[in-house]
């Protein structure tokens, strides 16, 4: 990006405070995603430890979705079905591992479709065109600007040595993963905080896709936010770390992560409002999977699942339900909330009906913009899928009242479990035995939802 952050250096020592709202056409996207933030890691969704104050506040002036979910319930397989709207039974990244999207005419992104429809297209944070990608990738998949991680072990670590501006190496001499004097978060603030000053007086709408690494273990968090938390919580050992951060007050640092990133998401609605862009801007803020256990964090310390069964790497709903918050000011009605099923491939769909860009064909998803905006008849999934290659193999398929799960896809599956989300939503009571036609059904759309991969098959092996 030519010159951004000397513009946002310049505008605020100016004192600038010129309004460069532009008449309503195409909206602006910007859409935040957390990752590994759990279904009741929020207040606005029952979260009763954590202080998330301003995406409560999103979520009382927009629409709070309560049955979306995840494309996957790991991190890059799950971005791949975001940004290529197809679940994972069809999208090309489907594991985490050495992947990236096939080049343009294969794996279609939203950045893509987007800017052949006219907006200006950005990500910054954690590349999610694929696990391990190459420097400059994400530009040749329809993004303007990147800047933040090529590789998502890398992702791992909030002091990272390096990051990439484009194809271009950002070297932080001083950081050893763990520690050092860059702290990753303050640098993708500030990224964002440029780019919103110098697209803000383009006139052309834009789309950015804040790809944060907040929660994901290590447990870091600067110390300003750790403090909020000290003496609040009941304090816990950390548990196993593996290769990540040792930390002394793990519940106090896994909160302070939590809230330090709600308070990104309040500066980046300050900064709209501030540019005059809030109005015709839509913001939607949701996670990449189910909460994590790792590097020391257990899910269970601030029942980051909610209600829910499972966490990540589980298909249950624990791990795949996640919360979404669709923010956009008298176009969607304020305090609402909705059932609507949904799922990660549904974005790629909603935001070209929403633009006017043309969807790729052969995508999964159905707009769920009716539902948004409250306007013309939704249309329904007759189910959604997922398939996982970790843990023994797994797959899963929901309907609107069932939910079927099989494990052990290795050595050819268990027996289908069943159950009835309409009165079981923790999935305790496996009724496959009571509806064996309804297992039948399920079996049906198992077969019709896979396409073998030529990258990854049940058993986690990787084809040459």
């Amino acid at each position: 990006m030519k010159s951004h952050l000397l513009l946002s250096a310049l505008i605020g020592a100016l004192g600038l405070g010129a309004s460069y709202g532009k008449p309503a056409g195409k909206p602006n996207i910007v859409y935040i995603l957390a990752d590994d933030l759990g279904y009741g890691d929020l207040g606005c969704y029952g979260q009763r430890e954590i202080q998330t104050p301003n995406i409560d506040k999103l979520c009382r002036e927009g629409m709070k979705f309560t049955n979306h979910h995840s494309g996957s319930t790991v991190c890059a397989p799950s971005r791949s079905c975001l940004l290529n709207g197809r679940h994972t039974g069809h999208v090309w990244v489907r594991a985490n591992g050495n992947f990236q999207m096939r080049e343009d005419g294969e794996d279609i992104t939203i950045a893509r479709v987007l800017k052949n429809a006219g907006y200006h297209t950005a990500m910054i944070g954690k590349s999610g065109t694929g696990c391990d990608t190459d420097p400059g990738h994400a530009n040749r998949k329809g993004f303007d600007y990147f800047y933040g991680f090529n590789g998502h072990g890398a992702a791992h670590h909030y002091f990272p040595p390096e990051v990439y501006r484009n194809d271009r190496k950002i070297v932080f001499p001083n950081n050893r993963k763990h520690a050092g004097d860059t702290y990753i978060h303050d640098e993708f603030m500030k990224e964002i905080m440029a780019y919103l000053d110098e697209r803000g007086p383009s006139g052309q709408p834009f789309f950015l896709h804040y790809a944060a690494i907040i929660p994901h273990a290590s447990l870091v968090a600067p110390e300003e936010w750790v403090a909020k938390y000290r003496g609040k919580v009941k304090e816990e050992k950390q548990g196993p770390r593996g290769g990540y951060a040792q930390c002394d007050e793990p519940k106090a640092t896994f909160a302070g992560m939590v809230g330090r990133l709600d308070w990104e998401v309040g500066e980046i609605m300050k900064k709209l409002e501030a540019l005059g862009l809030a109005e015709n801007t839509l913001v939607v803020f949701a996670s990449d999977n189910g909460p994590h256990s790792a590097g020391g964090n257990k899910a269970e310390w601030f029942d980051s699942n909610g209600e829910l069964r499972g966490e990540k790497r589980d298909l249950f709903e624990g791990g795949v339900r996640v919360p979404m918050i669709a923010h956009w000011p008298g176009k969607i009605q304020a305090a609402s909330e909705s059932d609507h099923l949904s799922a990660f491939w549904d974005v790629m769909p909603t935001l070209c009906e929403l633009t006017g860009a043309t969807p790729p064909k052969n995508i999964d998803g159905i707009s769920f913009l009716p539902t948004l905006l409250g306007q013309g008849k939704q249309r329904q999934h007759d189910y959604l899928y997922w398939e996982f290659y970790e843990k023994g193999g797994k797959r899963a398929a929901l309907t609107h009242r069932w939910k079927a799960v099989q494990l052990n896809m290795n050595n050819g599956g268990d027996p289908i479990m069943l159950y009835d989300l309409a009165s079981d939503c923790s999935e305790q009571n496996d009724v496959a035995s009571a509806h064996p036609e309804v297992v039948k059904q399920f079996e049906v759309i198992f077969n019709a939802a896979h396409e073998p991969s030529p990258i990854v098959n049940w058993k986690g092996k990787k084809k040459k």
